[in-house]
């Protein structure tokens, strides 16, 4: 089992292919996006924003992710019990490992998983064409 490699997007030449104006919030927001390796929510990426540029507005974030969202280029996830997080989208597949405790999502990648997936969807006479695999824990207790 590998955690998986994140390779760094071009979000302002997706948003700029879609005819969007680049101003310096989004900018910062999207620079965000691209430095961070967790899956931060909305308000999170509100508070890395404003402590660049105080003048930056929840709702501008929101729309921008919306913006980004629509063009394919992020994922939002709604793992259970939070807010919806977002992850940027392509790449290779991977599932996720929420710890409980603390929130923080671990991607990992398991050909023995996917294997097993197609064993099960082919046996029932299917064809998986998308998944999405959840998996929460906490961290194990050494004794």
């Amino acid at each position: 089992m590998t955690r998986t490699a994140i390779q760094k997007p071009d979000y302002e030449a997706e948003l700029r292919k879609a005819g969007v104006r680049i101003t310096r919030p989004r900018r910062i927001i999207v620079g965000i996006l691209t430095d961070t390796e967790d899956h931060p929510d909305a308000l999170e990426i509100f508070r890395r924003a404003v402590a660049i540029d105080s003048s930056i507005s929840l709702s501008t974030v929101y729309r921008t992710m919306k913006l980004l969202e629509g063009l394919g280029a992020i994922h939002r996830h709604a793992f259970e019990g939070g807010p919806s997080r977002f992850e940027q989208a392509g790449g290779d597949h991977h599932d996720h490992l929420i710890d409980i405790e603390t929130g923080d999502v671990i991607e990992f990648k398991s050909d023995r998983i996917e294997q097993l997936q197609n064993e099960i969807a082919r046996s029932l006479g299917y064809d998986i064409v998308h998944h999405r695999l959840e998996l929460y824990g906490r961290k194990c207790k050494v004794k």
